[in-house]
């Protein structure tokens, strides 16, 4: 009988470790996946990439009137993001967006610039980041 108790506590052990582990993976990913689409929108004055937006209730929506001041500069705050990342729960959708009013002409380009997509360049990218995540849980077995 008390090898069962050990065996069930064992058990019941290694299945919190293993969500730890998946909602570890689902985290890093996501935070990697902003990462790199950040890296990718062209830096000007800065307010393309300081527009990200987060949501865990619905995708954030382009503000048309937000555009900038081309004469001022603009830094990124990425804490209400991370903190965003961090909070969420397990099957959880994180929702990222970036509001600037011309950031869909950055995605897709238009008839005088060429596309980035920042986005769709990083999506195409998402089996690798999240195997990338699975190999560092992996490392973290102890």
């Amino acid at each position: 009988m008390t090898a069962n108790l050990d065996l069930g506590a064992q058990l019941d052990a290694w299945t919190k470790k293993t969500k730890e582990r998946m909602l570890a993976v689902y985290k890093g990913s996501v935070q990697e996946f902003v990462s790199r689409a950040q890296s990718r929108i062209p830096v000007d004055t800065g307010f393309a990439r300081a527009s990200i937006r987060g949501s865990l209730e619905a995708m954030p929506q382009i503000n048309h009137l937000s555009h900038g001041d081309p004469d001022k500069s603009y830094s990124v705050d990425m804490s209400q993001i991370t903190l965003l990342i961090n909070s969420a729960k397990s099957g959880q959708t994180i929702y990222i967006g970036w509001t600037a009013n011309y950031v869909q002409y950055l995605e897709w380009g238009h008839s005088d610039q060429a596309p980035y997509g920042f986005i769709g360049v990083t999506a195409l990218e998402w089996p690798q980041i999240v195997a990338g995540e699975i190999a560092k849980a992996k490392a973290s077995v102890g």
